[in-house]
């Protein structure tokens, strides 16, 4: 295992290289469909050694690629599922990059580009961990699953259709962006409230619709949605006092009111409102519950309002892609301390990090969410600091790279030759 390891470091070079290329492909999400040639390029990579490979359409210009190692006694050892993503945030015209966002660069040992932490260096690592165990001839017991998916920077969880297709193991990384700590995730809906009038009324109505003896029973949906949006703070709040969960500040279940759209221009009173709020909550709730709760809270205020109640506010939750449907779900997870494979995973970091691994919640979410739904333990472990993803003049340190590749390598070698229990 030493000698294996320490070709991270020998190789260092060939990581770096395979970090610059994969963010050359220019993959941001939003517009998307733009993921063939990135997928094409991984999907050699892994026929290279010797990899069955599946790939599909996720979306046109949008594919899947899942590469399988089968393991030379794959019934009786642990197999492994190791997910990332191959789309990237988007870039916006006037942002001030101190160099082209898909032209990587080495500078002070990180690597700049879009991507870099999120998620492209530590699907690299993945890959050329693969690579490693497949030059110097290491026999896997157990399967080995890569999976390159697109769609989670829009919720289009390219993770489900793989679960959907039957891809399963006994245990799975999402090398996403975690800082090397081990991590489980809170879950995120995003849904729409409209409020809708059955009526239209010309602008110059309107002191007819607001003060006394007016005479037209109506109102502007703008201003009955600012009601709903200060109910969904004191309900925010209210979750803040009375709900917690191991590994979160206080008050991370959060209900944000991200876009609203109303009216139709200003000779009208607006006439339809409609807001997209992002909620998270924790992994002892269901999206069931959670969902409920809002909409009870919002019922009650509306019905105690002269108006809404007659015109009470309808509610959409959830969808497959927030660029086609505007909709987004993201399942929570723990990690399962418990786990064999989560002992396994501690021995490796500890032995590459000199230190234990830091175990907690990602502030954020990732497609881990989708293989835990499908009944697959699974841990967020990946290099790269989420302060830095997203951001402009995006990086990740290359020395966190290395060694993260190295515990990685050291954890996919013992599991697979791990016999089930």
């Amino acid at each position: 295992m030493k000698e294996l390891l320490e070709q991270v470091d020998l190789r260092e070079d060939e990581l770096i290289e395979l970090v610059k290329a994969l963010i050359s492909f220019q993959t941001p999400a939003p517009p998307a469909r733009n993921t063939v040639a990135i997928q094409t390029y991984i999907a050699n990579y892994l026929k290279e050694m010797g990899m069955f490979i599946d790939q599909w359409d996720v979306y046109e210009g949008d594919p899947n690629v899942v590469g399988t190692l089968k393991g030379t006694d794959r019934e009786a050892f642990q197999s492994l599922i190791l997910n990332g993503h191959v789309d990237v945030a988007a870039v916006e015209e006037d942002e001030e990059w101190e160099m082209p966002p898909f032209a990587a660069k080495v500078k002070d040992r990180s690597i700049y580009g879009r991507g870099a932490a999120d998620m492209k260096g530590g699907l690299a690592a993945c890959l050329f961990a693969l690579k490693l165990a497949s030059d110097h001839g290491i026999e896997l017991k157990g399967d080995v699953i890569l999976q390159s998916v697109i769609g989670e920077e829009v919720g289009e969880a390219g993770t489900k259709q793989c679960c959907e297709r039957g891809y399963k193991a006994d245990y799975a990384i999402v090398a996403d962006t975690s800082h090397c700590s081990i991590q489980g995730q809170g879950g995120v809906i995003t849904g729409w409230i409209t409020i809708k009038s059955p009526t239209t009324h010309h602008d110059g109505t309107r002191r007819q619709l607001i003060h006394a003896g007016g005479g037209v029973n109506g109102a502007s949906a703008i201003e009955k949605m600012a009601k709903l949006i200060t109910a969904l703070q004191e309900l925010e709040r209210h979750w803040a006092v009375t709900k917690s969960y191991p590994g979160f500040p206080s008050g991370t279940n959060t209900i944000n009111p991200a876009v609203i759209e109303g009216g139709r221009h200003p000779a009208f009173i607006a006439d339809e409102c409609r807001l997209w709020m992002t909620v998270h909550f924790y992994p002892n709730e269901s999206i069931e519950e959670v969902t409920k709760e809002i909409e009870t809270h919002l019922l009650a205020v509306a019905k105690g309002d002269v108006w809404l109640r007659d015109h009470l506010p309808q509610f959409e939750w959830g969808g497959e892609s927030m660029i086609v449907d505007r909709g987004e779900v993201f399942p929570a997870f723990s990690v399962d301390k418990k786990h064999q494979g989560f002992a396994v995973i501690s021995e490796a970091h500890t032995a590459v990090f000199k230190e234990q691994p830091k175990v907690d919640m990602s502030p954020t979410v990732t497609d881990g969410g989708w293989l835990a739904a499908y009944g697959i333990p699974t841990i967020l472990y990946g290099p790269g600091k989420l302060a830095h993803a997203h951001a402009v003049n995006e990086k990740i340190d290359i020395d966190e790279l290395i060694m993260y590749t190295k515990s990685l390598l050291s954890f996919m070698v013992r599991w697979c030759n791990t016999q089930k229990k």
